[in-house]
This record gives C-alpha cells, sequence and structure tokens, in this order.
C-alpha cells in the first residue's frame, strides 16, 4: 500500500514538471503543452537556429521549474483550503455568512460590553466592524467570479481581515496596545531592514513618516494586500499546473 501511495506520488510529481515544462516552452514555440497525442503532434525545430534556441529556452526552463515547483506545492495546500471555504460559503449563502460573520462577532461583541471596560468595549466593536467588512468585500469578490477579480481583491480583503482587527481594536484600548504596537514595530522594523532596503527605500518610509496611531493599521493593511496577491497567484499557479474541472467556467 505504501509502495503505491509513492509510485503515485512521484507519478503526479512527474506529471507536474513535465506539464509546466511544455508551457514553459509553449511560452515562445508553438504545440507543446499537451501535444504529442495531438493530430499535428507537438512542433519541432527544423533549421540549426530553431534547434538551438529551441535547446536554449528548453535547458533553461529546468532550474526555474526546479525553483517554481516548490511554489506549486504550497499553491495545491493554499487551494485546497480555499476551496474548503468557498463549499462552506456556498452553503451557507450571502445572508448565511453575514448572519455567520454577525453572530461570532457580535457575540465577542457583547461579551466585551460585558466583560470590559467601555474602552474595551469600543475596541472590540471596531474590530468586529473591520473584520465583518472586509470579510464580506473578500466573499463578495469571489462571488463575482474571474481570476482576477479573486486575486486582485478577494485575497486581500481575506488577509485584511485577519490582520487588521487587531490593530483598529489598539486604536481604541490600551491594554490592547500595549500588546499589539510594540509587535508591530519589532515586524516594520525588520521589514525595513530586510526587504525595503533598494533604493532607499526604508530611509524614504523612516523620514517621512511616523509608525503612530492609524499609521499601524495602515501598516497591517500594507501587509495584507500584498499578502494576499502572493496567496492568490500561488492559487493560480497550482490551477494553471492541474487544473480543476470547475476552472473551466473561471476565465
Amino acid at each position: 500500500m505504501a509502495a503505491a501511495n509513492e509510485s503515485g506520488l512521484i507519478d503526479g510529481v512527474r506529471f507536474d514538471v513535465k506539464r509546466m515544462h511544455e508551457t514553459w516552452m509553449e511560452l515562445f514555440f508553438p504545440r507543446q503543452r499537451e501535444a504529442a497525442g495531438s493530430v499535428l503532434g507537438k512542433w519541432k525545430p527544423k533549421t540549426s537556429r530553431e534547434k538551438l534556441t529551441y535547446n536554449a529556452w528548453y535547458y533553461l526552463g529546468i532550474p526555474i521549474i526546479a525553483v517554481v515547483y516548490p511554489l506549486v506545492l504550497l499553491g495545491y495546500l493554499l487551494r485546497f483550503q480555499a476551496r474548503r471555504l468557498d463549499s462552506a460559503a456556498l452553503r451557507l449563502g450571502t445572508v448565511g455568512v453575514f448572519l455567520f460573520l454577525l453572530v461570532l462577532w457580535g457575540g465577542l461583541t457583547a461579551l466585551a460590553y460585558a466583560q470590559f471596560s467601555f474602552a474595551g468595549f469600543i475596541a472590540v466593536a471596531a474590530a468586529s466592524a473591520v473584520a465583518v467588512l472586509c470579510s464580506l468585500l473578500a466573499l463578495g469578490f469571489r462571488f463575482l467570479g474571474g481570476r482576477v477579480t479573486t486575486v486582485v481583491f478577494a485575497y486581500p480583503f481575506a488577509m485584511t481581515a485577519i490582520f487588521l482587527p487587531p490593530s483598529v481594536a489598539a486604536l481604541y484600548s490600551p491594554t490592547v496596545a500595549d500588546a499589539v504596537f510594540p509587535y508591530s514595530e519589532n515586524i516594520a522594523i525588520y521589514i525595513l531592514d530586510n526587504y525595503l532596503t533598494f533604493a532607499d527605500v526604508n530611509t524614504y518610509l523612516r523620514t517621512r513618516y511616523n509608525l503612530e496611531g492609524i499609521a499601524y493599521a495602515g501598516m497591517w493593511f500594507g501587509i495584507a494586500v500584498p499578502l494576499g496577491w502572493l496567496l492568490g497567484i500561488l492559487v493560480t499557479l497550482a490551477d494553471l499546473v492541474r487544473p480543476k474541472p470547475r476552472d473551466a467556467d473561471e476565465d
């Protein structure tokens, strides 16, 4: 049984790598992807110049695919989780999802009203409003359909629904601020020192902006959006390598 599973895994990897390389070749050469069984067959170079460029492009794709394929595997995992959420959302419907979010975050807000100070209640209420709004926007753009709309809007709003509420709550509660703001500042320093050093972007941001107040919320929104794009691109990459039947209806 273990040998059969291992064989199936190896066959799956071979299928993915072959499909990716054929897609790579088809960027510049016709009839490369799944063309072997077609009437015309796979296009092959004839002249010396065609053979040279064909082979150069062929071997250039090998290290690139070796780097990209782990990202495809991550995309498979993300796609599986995203479609589980999609299935749940479709079963509930838009009204059902709204009621679920309202009960969930409304319950937390009611608990905060009973247990916390007024400032704590306002903090939770503000965070709840942001989470519900961003979740509904993500769901709405996902239901609109289309790969571009999903990647550009749905995934970023979904990430915003996760990352933004704590910083919004911290704006209204000193207790939450003491926990969230120092951690956020450490994250900001790490990003500036390690990822935004090109063209002195980190120096520009440090001299023009102060990380205080609403800027914390802006920082987390700025993290959530590109992270959402990255996740969306990984899922799209997985769809391109190994599409599902339902993808035929998507653009």
